[in-house]
């Protein structure tokens, strides 16, 4: 059985952000073989490959090199190399102990800090943090770059060796660094590790002017994600439902038999609901046995964090039944994996597959681009104040200018968010500490910095001031009206 795609490696962080394809059982992946057959394979490709250099090469190094390194390194390392080599970030050697680990995530939770992650041009990168992850709670945004890890630059480590150093057990805490677009300097933080449950589907009604709207939140596509989502599409079916919006902002990804058979849903057997193409250019198209559409009008919300699969959900939704699609361009990542076991445990992960929406489109390293964009408000992507020393009233700076956003997002009346502390700035700050119970100064220090983030977080993760929900909502509401 093939891997849940983008699940916390080990200790909560995954590797890659990945979709995974089931392999046809007739054709045998492993590499278990006679030493006979191995003998007679080393043979056929010494004939087209330069192996003997290979094999110069290891026993060049095993005479001469000036410490002690076991062959079974020099193999692994020879495998990670070849798929390096490849240039494809979603490409890559899982040895026998990052595959156990991995093996142990596809059960009902894991622990750790529940964020995906990939290698973007070079830098570990935050794809996505779980819904109600300590990541999500400690403030990590998708494109957050991790610099440092227990104070020890990523700069030069592999993605398998920065999770390895961010994993660990419930309980524990890990420190790291990031660097965010619109901050200047590195931004602390210290995460506890947790158990991450790994419910994937999350629905509520919303009624709004007479029309029932169905809300459905995917933050993963696994194993079972298909089958709570028509449970709950279902019963919204039952009610009477007007409207459905499906929010996968933040998604990574997942499985792709899963969000194809969420699409056969909704796309009417008449038309594809996707289609891959090979290494070769050839193309296959993917048809549902739904014979009509959906009476009521669908929304997909989608944001920098949605990835993958929900890149295909969003545009082959909105090519085939003209669903809007609500938020900011996602991630762009439009290539299909596979594992291959090595039989020992090992396995290669390997790129093998463009997926490509339902009219032909890629949006490779590209993205889904909204039909109607919208924007959080400015407090959503204020980066947490990190200060070396208090800041006082006729101060300019960046951490001044997130304080602003902050109030102003929590509702206080201040009159400028440019990054100058000014005496209106001091009296709306020191209501914010007297209300906190706070020492009451009129000055930012780092115990009011804090506050104010915890604070934010807390009403980001509690949805007040989600604009793009309520726009998604509005839009399909309208829509709805209109059918009646």
């Amino acid at each position: 059985m093939l891997l849940i795609a983008a699940l916390v490696l080990g200790g909560g962080i995954s590797y890659a952000v990945t979709e995974w394809v089931l392999v046809d059982e007739s054709q045998p992946t492993t590499s278990n073989m006679t030493e006979e057959r191995y003998e007679e394979m080393l043979n056929e490709l010494s004939d087209s490959v330069q192996l003997p250099k290979v094999v110069q090469a290891f026993n060049q190094i095993q005479s001469n090199y000036i410490e002690e390194v076991s062959d079974q390194d020099l193999v692994e390392g020879a495998i990670s190399g070849m798929l390096s080599s490849l240039g494809d970030p979603y490409s890559e050697y899982l040895d026998v102990e990052t595959m156990e680990a991995f093996n142990e995530q596809i059960e009902a939770s894991f622990e750790g800090i529940g964020a995906e992650v990939s290698m973007i041009d070079g830098v570990v990168t935050i794809v996505s943090p779980l819904k109600g992850s300590p990541a999500e709670k400690a403030g990590l945004r998708p494109n957050d770059q991790v610099i440092t890890i227990k104070g020890e630059p990523t700069e030069g480590l592999d993605l398998l060796e920065a999770v390895a150093k961010i994993r660990g057990e419930k309980g524990t805490d890990v420190n790291i660094e990031v660097r965010r677009q619109n901050s200047e300097q590195l931004i602390p933080f210290t995460i506890t590790r947790d158990t991450i449950p790994l419910e994937t589907v999350y629905s509520a009604g919303v009624e709004q002017n007479d029309e029932m709207i169905g809300y459905i939140e995917i933050t993963n596509f696994s194993e079972t994600t298909a089958v709570d989502f028509k449970e709950a599409l279902t019963t919204f079916e039952a009610e009477g439902i007007d409207g459905l919006v499906i929010d996968v902002r933040g998604n990574p990804g997942g499985l792709l038999d899963v969000v194809q058979e969420i699409l056969r849903e909704f796309i009417p057997s008449d038309r594809p609901y996707m289609q891959v193409e090979d290494g070769n250019g050839e193309k296959e198209r993917f048809f549902s046995n739904t014979e009509t559409a959906k009476s009521y009008p669908v929304t997909v919300l989608i944001d920098e964090g949605s990835a993958s699969a929900s890149e295909i959900l969003a545009v082959s939704l909105q090519e085939t039944i003209d669903a809007n699609v609500v938020g900011q361009t996602s991630f762009g990542k439009g290539t299909v994996q596979t594992t291959l076991d090595m039989g020992d445990g090992s396995s290669l992960k390997l790129t093998i597959l463009n997926w490509l929406s339902a009219e032909g489109t890629s949006i490779h390293e590209v993205g889904v681009e909204p039909t109607i964009e919208v924007k959080q408000p400015d407090y959503y992507y204020s980066s947490p104040i990190v200060l070396e020393e208090t800041v006082k009233v006729d101060s300019v700076s960046t951490q001044v200018r997130f304080m602003q956003e902050m109030l102003k997002g929590l509702g206080y009346d201040i009159n400028r968010t440019d990054g100058y502390f000014s005496n209106e700035t001091a009296i709306t700050l020191e209501a914010f500490q007297n209300e906190q119970g706070l020492s009451v100064t009129g000055e930012l220090n780092q115990e009011t910095a804090e506050r104010l983030q915890s604070e934010i977080i807390q009403r980001i993760r509690d949805g007040k001031g989600d604009q793009q929900k309520t726009e998604a909502i509005n839009v399909t509401v309208q829509q709805a009206q209109l059918n009646d």
